[in-house]
């Protein structure tokens, strides 16, 4: 049973040198990368604020280690998130795909994305879906509650 799979894994080749970049590109202008600069902005704001015992001079330094930090960490997340998609898809679909997500209207919707997803997230508030889902299942059959 096993021979067999092992056999399956060994045949798989690695993705081309073509679709690791293309994959990259795919990464780079998706919406994760369009939200991380506002994520990793709001987290190094709060680290900031947690710490105020520090001189501005410091909180300058917190704030460009945090931004090297941040800017390291999605470069390893794009590659990461490239290759994935570089084993998983096409080269003709990754051609496409890029090609779709550097556009004007792609680059158009990437600028508009954090704040739309902000202003979401500021009308529905915290969504707890584990709490909801056990209530949700109490009233349906009576177990699980609280």
């Amino acid at each position: 049973m096993i021979l067999p799979l092992i056999a399956i894994v060994m045949t798989q080749t690695a993705p081309s040198a073509e679709a690791e970049a293309l994959g990259v590109r795919l990464a780079q202008t998706g919406t994760l990368a369009a939200l991380l600069p506002t994520i990793t902005a709001k987290d190094r704001e709060e680290m900031v604020a947690r710490h105020p015992e520090l001189s501005d001079a410091d909180k300058a330094a917190l704030r460009a280690t945090a931004d090297d930090v941040a800017k390291a960490a999605i470069e390893r997340l794009t590659a990461a998130i490239g290759h994935g998609y570089a084993s998983r898809l096409s080269v003709e679909d990754l051609r496409a795909l890029v090609a779709f997500n550097e556009s004007p209207p792609a680059q158009n919707w990437r600028k508009a994305t954090p704040g739309a997803v902000m202003e979401a997230m500021q009308t529905l508030g915290e969504m707890h879906l584990s709490e909801e889902t056990q209530a949700a299942f109490c009233k349906k059959t009576g177990k699980l509650c609280e």
